[in-house]
C-alpha cells in the first residue's frame, strides 16, 4: 500500500478544517429560525404599547425575511412588465406589506407557544417545520429558507396549506389583468408608502 505523504496529509486536513469551519459553526434551518421566533415571543409576550411591538417585530423580521425574493417570486411572469425603477420600487412596498402581513399575523396570537418539529436540508437551501400553539388549536407553520453566510434567511412561509407568497401572487395576477403596474403601484403607495396605513387583512 501506497504510504502517505505526512506532510501533504497536514496540509489536506488544515486545508478541510479551513473550509468546514464556516459550515460547522453556521446554526442549522431550525436552529436559526428557533432563534427568531424565541425573540419574537418575548416580544408578543411583552407588556410594551402595541405600536412598540409592531416596530420592534418589524427590526427583528428584517434581519429574517427575504422579502426581495419573495416580491419577485409574487410578481412571477409579471416581473418584466415593470421597468428596473417601478422594480425596485415594488421590492420596497412589498418589503413593508409582507413584514406587516406576518407581523399581523403573529399579534393574533396570545401568548402562542412554538414548538420545532424538524427540518429538511437540501444544499444551500432547506425546510423548517414548525407550529404555533394555542391553548385551544395549533397551526403549522413552514419556513422555506435558503443559506446566507452563516445565517438562514426565509423564501417563503406556509401556514397551515397556504402559501403567503402565493397568496401574494394571485392578488396580483388579477391585479394586473386589469391594471397597469404604475397603479398597482400607486395602490401601494398609498398603503404601505411612507405615511401609509397599511391593512389589517392580506390584501393589496
Amino acid at each position: 500500500m501506497r504510504r502517505r505523504d505526512p506532510i501533504v496529509a497536514a496540509a489536506a486536513a488544515a486545508f478541510l478544517c479551513l473550509i468546514a469551519s464556516p459550515i460547522a459553526a453556521a446554526p442549522s434551518p431550525l436552529e436559526y429560525t428557533r432563534s427568531i421566533l424565541e425573540q419574537t415571543r418575548l416580544i408578543v409576550d411583552g407588556q410594551q404599547p402595541h405600536n412598540a411591538k409592531l416596530t420592534a417585530l418589524s427590526d427583528l423580521l428584517k434581519k429574517f425575511l427575504d422579502t426581495d425574493t419573495m416580491g419577485r417570486a409574487a410578481l412571477g411572469n409579471n416581473w418584466d412588465k415593470f421597468k428596473p425603477d417601478q422594480q425596485q420600487e415594488f421590492l420596497s412596498l412589498f418589503r413593508e406589506l409582507f413584514q406587516r402581513t406576518y407581523v399581523q399575523k403573529l399579534l393574533l396570537f396570545e401568548r402562542p407557544d412554538f414548538e420545532y418539529v424538524g427540518e429538511k436540508i437540501d444544499k444551500n437551501t432547506a425546510q423548517a417545520d414548525t407550529k404555533i400553539v394555542t391553548p385551544r388549536d395549533e397551526f403549522a407553520v413552514v419556513y422555506r429558507l435558503r443559506r446566507d453566510g452563516e445565517r438562514w434567511l426565509a423564501t417563503d412561509i406556509q401556514i397551515e396549506d397556504l402559501s403567503l407568497t402565493t397568496n401574494f401572487r394571485r392578488q396580483l395576477d388579477r391585479m394586473l389583468a386589469k391594471s397597469t403596474p404604475e397603479e398597482v403601484l400607486s395602490r401601494m403607495r398609498r398603503k404601505y408608502g411612507p405615511g401609509g396605513k397599511g391593512a389589517e387583512d392580506e390584501e393589496l
